[in-house]
C-alpha cells in the first residue's frame, strides 16, 4: 500500500499542513509545528513552505 500525504481533517490548528504531515511520517504534530516555528525565525521560511504546502497538497477523501 502506497503512503501518500494529504492534509489532516482533524489534526489542525489553521490549514492541516503539519496534521498531515504528523500523521504521513507517524510522528506528533507538535514536533512539525515546532519545526516550521523554528525555520521561520532561523530562516524565514517556514511560513513560505507551510503556504505551498497548504496549497499544493490535497485534502484528505
Amino acid at each position: 500500500m502506497q503512503r501518500r500525504f494529504y492534509l489532516s481533517s482533524t489534526d489542525k490548528k489553521i490549514g492541516g499542513v503539519c496534521g498531515g504531515l504528523g500523521e504521513y511520517f507517524n510522528i506528533d504534530s507538535l514536533l512539525i509545528r515546532v519545526g516550521f516555528v523554528a525555520a521561520f525565525f532561523a530562516l524565514g521560511t517556514g511560513v513560505m513552505a507551510y503556504l505551498i504546502l497548504w496549497l499544493l497538497a490535497p485534502k484528505h477523501p
